[in-house]
């Protein structure tokens, strides 16, 4: 399997640059060719050499929502052999790094040193050369495009484990767990139009494929390592024109739920639960 490793990039190349461009460090050299996109005149060099099964590789890939943004779960190779690993949770760089194609990356895992979240290969950001990286920061649009990233890369990689996922560490109980895990972490506000991927507390779920309403109360067990069962309260219909029934939605069918998609949010508005009886005071 081919090993990735973090260093300072090609010795000699960067180097040349310190010197031209009178930088005062190799992590300066880094940055700045981020960018600038001055990187592209090493991938034109590059292209020449690249075989024709990685060409191909690159094509038949996921339908993702971007180019140049992938998540590191199923990159495959590194443009020109270059990695900028950046959070999806805080927009901070974690690392840049070399890698050698193609990649093998079942167990990669990194701190974030901004926001101390820790993620790993399912949760981290790989942006290439060819993103427009200096325009999005302008714009104030970085953060928002890593987010649509891994949004598209969980919806498709629960669509794809509901019929059975190639990769032995894609078991949809535990991606729905981790998934679950990280939304928390990142608190994040879920799109209304994708399947969420997690189930907590005070929110509305619309099941797309019996039109019922399920209304989370409370967790009603303490997993560490798995998705919990809760307390719910089920609607036949629109939770302002019909009435609930309370009752307990097991862990498993919660993960039969979001596994084959079927759960979307629905706006958050005060609770629907009539309150409890009190007896008049004196």
């Amino acid at each position: 399997m081919a090993t990735i490793r973090v260093r300072d990039w090609t010795k000699e190349q960067i180097e040349k640059i310190r010197d031209a461009e009178s930088h005062s460090s190799h992590d300066s050299v880094i940055k700045s060719l981020l960018k600038d996109r001055k990187l592209a005149k090493y991938a034109d060099d590059a292209a020449e050499a690249v075989p024709d099964s990685t060409t191909e590789s690159q094509m038949d890939g996921p339908d993702t929502a971007f180019d140049d943004l992938t998540v590191l779960g199923e990159l495959s190779d590194a443009d020109n052999g270059v990695l900028f690993l950046w959070c999806p949770s805080c927009g901070n760089e974690l690392a840049h790094m070399t890698a050698d194609n193609p990649l093998g990356l079942s167990v990669f895992e990194i701190e974030c040193q901004r926001c101390l979240t820790h993620l790993d290969r399912h949760a981290i950001v790989a942006i290439e050369i060819g993103y427009p990286i200096e325009q999005k920061l302008v714009d104030d649009r970085l953060q928002d495009d890593l987010k649509e990233c891994v949004v598209d890369y969980w919806d498709r990689t629960l669509d794809s484990a509901a019929v059975g996922a190639p990769d032995d560490d894609l078991e949809p109980e535990y991606l729905v767990w981790q998934f679950d895990q990280y939304l928390r972490q990142f608190s994040w506000e879920w799109p209304a139009d994708v399947p969420v991927v997690g189930f907590a507390t005070g929110e509305t779920y619309r099941n797309t494929a019996t039109d019922e309403y399920l209304e989370v109360i409370e967790p009603v067990s303490e997993n560490r390592n798995a998705m919990d069962s809760f307390k719910i309260r089920r609607y036949p219909a629109d939770p302002e024109t019909a009435d609930g029934e309370t009752e307990i939605l097991d862990s498993t069918t919660v993960v039969d739920h979001i596994v084959n998609r079927r759960l979307l949010i629905e706006a958050r508005t005060d609770s629907t639960s009539q309150p409890e009886s009190t007896e008049p005071t004196a």
